[in-house]
């Protein structure tokens, strides 16, 4: 019979290197919390980043994690908690307790292969068309950066933010995530000029569950000769449930641990996405390398990736991640899995 292991959580914040913007606001700091699972000999931990957009709170998050007490399994958990902050944290937990009772590594738990460094996005905040472009200027030494938009045409808006950042950094490779920003009316020139900017990829232009408008745009995937920039869903995926509509409007998912509940649900809908045709995007809130690590394992075969919440705070944990530029290498124990 599976052992009962005893359940904790800890709400904890982490200091930003200035701000953080997006088109729903700013924030200073990233608060977080640390699930951990104990049997008295081996303990494990993971860490998530409760979101307010799905109605998240700090304390909320840890009470539940507090309130499960003790916890067998990860089939268990699934069943006892729905999708969200709190069953990520419990759900990594439960995988770096496992394999630090087996001994091993959690990529190998998975089926998977020895962990090898990837390549992540850094991001660049919302702000004005030159704010952004001098940010995007300074960072030029990253081979990817995305770029947080705020909708608008006009003076100010987001054709000249993509305008600009593109002019101050001309070989650089560009991704852009709009946060529901935009409009039905707005998208077709938006999107024109994404295409015209050389964007590889635009997340979440509108709002999730107002977003059938994007059926009506051509899909790369079915006109491989147009010069149409892919559509990554972000706020509008949480776990497989949401495939089947969204195959039918966006080219790509956005996979963050926090959405899905866990890295077993993520593996799976990452499988899933794959197989309805979808690219991957491995993305993340802005934590710490303790929630980063677990997205490594999806992050090995991803078509995007974007865990650079670490390189955005003032200080990480230690242990942490180490990262060299954008080069993001596989956790060690200490840290996690």
């Amino acid at each position: 019979m599976p052992v009962a292991l005893k359940v904790r959580a800890e709400a904890e914040t982490w200091p930003i290197a200035g701000a953080f913007v997006i088109s729903r606001g700013a924030k200073r700091e990233a608060a977080v919390v640390v699930a951990s699972v104990s049997d008295g000999s081996q303990a494990g931990r993971g860490e998530c980043c409760p979101y307010a957009r799905y109605g998240e709170t700090v304390e909320g998050v840890r009470a539940a994690i507090a309130g499960i007490g003790e916890v067998r399994s990860r089939a268990e958990l699934l069943q006892r908690m729905p999708a969200g902050a709190a069953r990520n944290a419990l759900d990594c937990a439960l995988w770096d307790w496992e394999a630090k009772r087996a001994g091993t590594a959690a990529a190998t738990l998975a089926g998977l292969p020895a962990l090898h460094p990837v390549t992540t996005a850094y991001t660049i905040s919302l702000g004005s068309p030159q704010e952004m472009a001098a940010s995007a200027a300074a960072a030029r030494s990253m081979p990817l950066l995305k770029l947080k938009l705020g909708g608008g045409t006009g003076e100010g808006g987001d054709a000249q933010r993509l305008r600009r950042v593109r002019a101050a950094c001309p070989a650089t490779r560009l991704i852009a995530d709009a946060n529901e920003a935009w409009t039905p009316e707005l998208l077709p020139e938006l999107m024109a000029v994404a295409a015209e900017t050389g964007l590889e990829l635009v997340e979440q232009p509108l709002p999730a569950g107002a977003d059938s408008a994007l059926g009506e745009i051509e899909r790369p995937s079915r006109s491989p000769g147009r010069n149409r920039v892919p559509v990554c869903a972000d706020e509008s995926l949480h776990t497989r449930a949401d495939l089947p509509r969204l195959a039918r409007l966006y080219d790509a998912v956005n996979i963050k641990l926090d959405k899905a509940g866990g890295l077993t649900e993520a593996l799976a809908l990452a499988a899933d996405a794959r197989a309805s045709g979808l690219k991957v995007m491995v993305g993340c809130m802005v934590a710490t390398s303790l929630a980063m690590a677990p997205a490594l394992l999806l992050a090995q075969d991803a078509d995007w990736v974007d865990l650079d919440g670490p390189l955005l705070l003032a200080r990480d944990r230690h242990p942490g991640l180490v990262y060299e530029g954008a080069l993001v290498h596989p956790p060690q124990p200490a840290l996690w899995g």
